[in-house]
């Protein structure tokens, strides 16, 4: 069965490609290029080694005050009960765990880099958060939980420990990006290395590591609007949400919200919303967005976010709270909205706005041609996104301007 749409992070690929330019890089340098870049570089790492027992651990991050298990560049919990039972399981056995890794700030307080899940599932079972789920070699334990383990088995458990990596403050703390006057923060620049061996996260969730500022809080603070997750069907934020540590469960069973596609649907809006930025594939569209408003100031992602949310919602009150379908907006049938169309009509009100007023208007007639153009359409998958080239996402945008250019 296909993937409910709401429930898919990537609709249009966002697969490396291997250009042209990348084919220069590999052309050698001199002895003395490569010794004067690494000697040009205001970059060395001074850390140490640490090793924690668990409990040690719990109160390390308990209260949050020592150690931030959430910087604003970690991504989102996605541990199940049945890992953290896991990784209990495999401290129990003296498995070798990978180290976690962490950053000393300014304030005197450690950043968790790498090791996110792994720390939460130590406090959780230690505060009886969670029973043991799916042992494999002691499954006598499942279903117990810290506090109903036997008296030997706890005091083994209190006496496992983790080893902690700390980057320390004496190291410097940019590195330059080659061939940009960009720099790379260190903690940010570790922590994209320590994340991108394998598919341990998702592409946005590695630009919301990289690309810190005003546009990427910005991006974060739109993706939990209730208009957009009620659309995108995502559990709403309430106003009893705390900021730093929260984590609501339901809320981490949802795709989109897991892997940050919430908040690659909303960079995507950004990202098209000028043809010569279509070019390439969608993940290098959406890389260089975030690039171009790296610099951008807390005023301008102000406005950027009333630009946002104003198409949103006019587009929600054109198709009553059922836009971006490949199905009329009628109660009583499955609504799932989908990528491609989102594109197509969010470009299309952002360059008509002026004419949102006819468009309400007309909001009826609207409805009936929309579902003409999607009747028209069906057959070619242009609209879905299952077509995904840069020619592709121009023509299914042109598809919706040429639609509401109709209305004006």
């Amino acid at each position: 069965m296909k993937n409910d749409p709401r429930d898919t992070a990537e609709e249009i690929d966002e697969s490396e490609e291997f250009s042209r330019d990348e084919e220069l890089d590999l052309e050698q340098a001199s002895d003395e290029e490569v010794e004067s870049q690494i000697g040009g570089q205001p970059f060395r790492v001074v850390y140490q080694t640490n090793n924690f027992l668990l409990p040690q651990i719990r109160d390390l991050i308990v209260d949050g005050d020592d150690v931030n298990l959430r910087p604003e560049y970690q991504r989102r919990l996605r541990w199940t009960n049945i890992q953290k039972s896991l990784l209990i399981e495999s401290l129990l056995l003296n498995v070798p765990v990978p180290p976690v890794f962490f950053y000393e700030n300014d304030l005197a307080r450690y950043e968790v880099m790498d090791g996110q899940q792994r720390l939460n599932a130590i406090k959780e079972f230690l505060n009886n958060s969670f029973k043991l789920r799916g042992l494999q070699i002691i499954p006598t334990l499942n279903g117990r939980t810290y506090t109903q383990l036997p008296a030997k088995v706890k005091r083994g458990l209190d006496r496992a420990s983790i080893s902690a990596i700390v980057l320390l403050q004496e190291s410097k703390s940019r590195i330059k990006k080659s061939g940009s006057s960009k720099y790379y923060e260190l903690r940010r620049f570790v922590f994209e290395r320590l994340n991108t061996g394998g598919k341990r996260l998702s592409a946005q969730e590695i630009r919301n590591a990289i690309y810190a500022g005003h546009f990427n809080e910005l991006i974060v603070r739109l993706s939990r609007d209730p208009v957009f997750t009620r659309i995108w069907g995502i559990p709403p934020y309430t106003s009893a949400d705390p900021s730093e540590y929260y984590e609501e469960e339901i809320r981490q069973k949802n795709t989109l919200y897991r892997t940050m596609g919430d908040c690659q649907l909303v960079l995507r809006f950004f990202a098209l919303d000028d043809e010569s930025h279509i070019q390439g594939s969608m993940k290098a569209m959406l890389d260089r967005c975030m690039e171009r408003n790296v610099e951008c100031t807390r005023e301008e992602a102000d406005e950027m976010m009333e630009r946002y949310l104003s198409r949103l919602y006019l587009a929600d009150e054109l198709f009553d709270g059922r836009p971006f379908s490949l199905a009329p907006a009628k109660r009583g049938t499955v609504y799932r909205p989908v990528a491609g169309v989102y594109d197509g009509v969010m470009a299309a009100l952002d360059e008509f706005w002026h004419s949102r007023d006819l468009f309400v208007a007309q909001k009826g007639e609207i409805k009936a041609a929309y579902g003409e153009l999607i009747r028209s359409n069906s057959s070619t998958g242009l609209l879905t996104g299952s077509a995904n080239t840069a020619a592709d996402i121009r023509n299914r945008i042109g598809i919706f301007r040429k639609f509401f250019g109709e209305f004006v």
